[in-house]
């Protein structure tokens, strides 16, 4: 079967620079899908998207569909005729299914069937179709009109390219007939530029100015605008967001240093780094010690004769917003960061739990109580509970509300408070997703636990649970939030009390009732998925959550030493052994003594058990106090043999109701050893 190039083309005005990726990806997966239906094949594709067109390439594309045969089984013989031989309604009813008279039916197996060979198409015919509907399909929010045409589309269309080997496919997309001509540079090259072949598109364009594809461009961004920090001595910020976006505005990229007013330095970095990132695209520059420098890099669609021209352009457009920051931190820093809460004070945080300054309030003093049992200071902690909301008031952080937090830190030193109080107004907020940093001081952990609860407990506490597709106060992301600061910072914070003493602030704006054991099983419920996520087990999980522990680093520490007891070869046995354990107590009426008397003992694998518990106890005890679980259930491992041997000998439900007692005095004994780590029952 013969195969030709394919390459297709749409031209429009400027494409949605984030949206860009997404619809040339969903372009040539619509192409895909359509050419899969109808059974043709290529041997590799490529997508290209630019500023101004959206474009895929096809390798050795089938020319012609291949044929296909249809066979459809219908009724059985004996009831698509009757007695006489004559066509019942079943016979006649699927021969008109098929679109046929019943003599073209096969009836000469058990079921009537119907067989037919459909010719392939040309598959110049089918492409038309197969473009329009990967268009159509295209995930675009809003399409638009233009002029007095009906089509709709992102944006309005310019051109359309449509190439089979040579041949131009006849058809008209989105109002545009297709044909060979593309167009190059808007400035560099505005005439057409012919495609003189499928596999020639992408140097083609080049020399009309145009880098059509989309890595290419985003290569050579980062490549120059590294090459030309390092000639300034410095390091640019390249979030891939920011260069995936400045990549999709360009067709040409030219990138080049401009420079700002020193002045601007004295406004926090975060301020004028957020300014000239959002609002211009521009990358920025920190020397050595990670200090911005007053340099900025801006990426030109156009290969000026006077690039001076385009700097100067772009150094006067970001004064005014630089002005603006410089502007906004004066006027903040007129009057002390805590003041700022007087305006909190009319400002709703929940209409039902009150005002931002009363959370505020309500975080400084559940802080002051988490910050000793985690190892800080409980006055630091009040103190910068406190002041956490103050900046959300403030007129830098009504400009930029990603300064929230950061603005708080810098006017809080300028106040003078503490390093560690200024930290947290920042950290409170750690961490800001998944994976994201955490807190470093011990306040600023203590005041974004206390934030986190404080939400966790008041949203809980008027009923606005989070449901499976809505949670619009994030109280998901804080339990992990909590958990994460809790676990990876190995700080043993008992979740019980502090939940307790949340509630309590709250008073009689939520119904406490029952309250704090349902954020506590909220909070412990996420760290299933963590689990998940890193690849342990759900029944590691679950053995630890039956023993209901209060602190998140103390779960942990169970759950990793568990993970590690599962791959010791007594594992297995040994968690079997205690769910038999577990069902036959689960059995007994009444409560179970722990007392073990050996005068009722009458076999000697009670002896060995007995004393091989005791000798456990002892050395166990001490190492499950230390919180050493791991060395714990290595310990434990050894019991296995004598727990073999005593299952083997020793019959349970005696008929001496003493021995019998006896007997599961022995097992809660021997249960109650592992229930001091876990309960591995589950395990089995």
């Amino acid at each position: 079967m013969s195969a030709q190039d394919f390459l297709v083309e749409l031209g429009t005005e400027e494409l949605p620079p984030k949206a860009l990726n997404t619809l040339a990806e969903a372009f040539l997966a619509g192409i895909e899908k359509g050419l899969q239906s109808a059974g043709l094949n290529f041997t590799a594709k490529k997508v290209y998207a630019a500023p101004r067109r959206l474009a895929v390439l096809l390798t050795q594309l089938d020319t012609q569909q291949p044929d296909r045969s249809i066979n459809i089984d219908g009724p059985p013989r004996q009831a698509a005729f009757d007695a006489e031989g004559n066509p019942t309604q079943a016979a006649l009813g699927f021969a008109k299914k098929c679109g046929v008279e019943l003599s073209e039916i096969d009836q000469s197996g058990p079921k009537l069937r119907f067989s037919q060979v459909i010719i392939g198409k040309p598959t110049a015919s089918l492409l038309p179709t197969i473009v329009e509907d990967s268009l159509n399909d295209l995930p675009i929010p809003k399409r638009m009109r233009w002029g007095a045409r009906k089509e709709e589309f992102v944006r309005p269309t310019q051109w359309l390219v449509m190439l089979l080997g040579d041949e131009v496919i006849d058809c008209t997309i989105l109002a545009q007939k297709a044909g060979r001509d593309s167009r190059g540079h808007r400035f560099h090259h505005p005439e057409n530029v012919r495609i003189s072949a499928p596999a020639n598109y992408l140097e083609d364009l080049r020399k009309a100015h145009v880098l059509a594809d989309f890595n290419e461009r985003r290569d050579l961004i980062a490549k120059r605008v590294a090459e030309l920090a390092t000639l300034q001595e410095g390091t640019a910020i390249v979030p891939p967001s920011l260069l995936d976006e400045v990549t999709a505005l360009v067709e040409w990229p030219v990138p080049l240093v401009c420079s700002f007013e020193e002045r601007f330095l004295d406004v926090p970095q975060e301020a004028l780094i957020t300014t000239m990132q959002d609002n211009q695209k521009y990358f920025c520059l920190l020397d050595v010690e990670g200090k911005l420098l007053p340099r900025f890099i801006t990426v030109a669609n156009i290969e000026s004769k006077d690039a001076t021209q385009i700097i100067s352009g772009n150094e006067k457009v970001v004064r005014p917003r630089l002005t603006d920051a410089e502007f906004f931190f004066k006027q903040d820093k007129k009057q002390p960061l805590e003041s700022f809460n007087q305006r909190l004070q009319n400002v709703v945080f929940q209409a039902q739990l009150g005002s931002v300054y009363d959370k505020a309030e309500r975080v400084s003093k559940l802080a002051a109580f988490i910050a000793p049992h985690i190892g800080g200071d409980a006055q630091r902690a009040a103190r910068a509970g406190l002041l956490s909301k103050c900046d959300l008031a403030t007129e830098m952080v009504g400009e930029f509300p990603e300064m929230q937090g950061i603005a708080g830190y810098y006017y809080a030193l300028n106040d003078g408070e503490p390093e560690d109080v200024a930290l947290a107004l920042n950290e409170q907020y750690m961490p800001r997703g998944a994976g994201a940093e955490l807190p470093e001081t011990l306040t600023g952990a203590a005041v974004a636990i206390a934030d986190k609860l404080d939400t966790l407990v008041g949203i809980f506490g008027i009923g606005m649970l989070p449901t499976g597709s809505k949670d619009p106060y994030a109280l998901r992301r804080a339990a992990l939030g909590i958990l994460r600061i809790l676990i990876d910072k190995k700080l043993d914070l008992d979740l019980t009390e502090a939940v307790n003493f949340a509630v309590s602030a709250f008073g009689a704006k939520i119904k406490s009732a029952g309250l704090a054991e349902q954020v506590l099983d909220f909070i412990f419920d996420r760290l299933r998925a963590r689990y998940e996520d890193e690849g342990v087990d759900v029944a590691t999980y679950l053995s630890v959550r039956a023993l209901q522990p209060r602190s998140a680093l103390d779960f942990d520490q169970r759950v990793q030493a568990v993970q590690a007891f599962r791959q010791l070869p007594e594992a297995e046995a040994l968690a079997a052994v205690n769910k038999r354990v577990s069902n036959l107590l689960g059995k007994v009426e009444g409560k179970v003594s722990t007392t073990v008397e050996a005068k009722f003992f009458d076999n000697a694998s009670e002896f060995s058990l007995y004393s091989a518990i005791q000798k456990a106890d002892e050395a166990v005890q001490p190492m499950a106090a230390a919180r050493q679980y791991n060395e714990a259930l290595t310990r434990l491992a050894a019991l296995r043999e004598p727990v073999d041997s005593f299952f083997e000998a020793v019959m349970i439900n005696a008929d001496d109701a003493s021995v019998r007692a006896n007997r599961y005095a022995l097992l809660a004994r021997l249960r109650g050893l592992f229930l001091g780590v876990a309960d591995i029952s589950l395990l089995s």
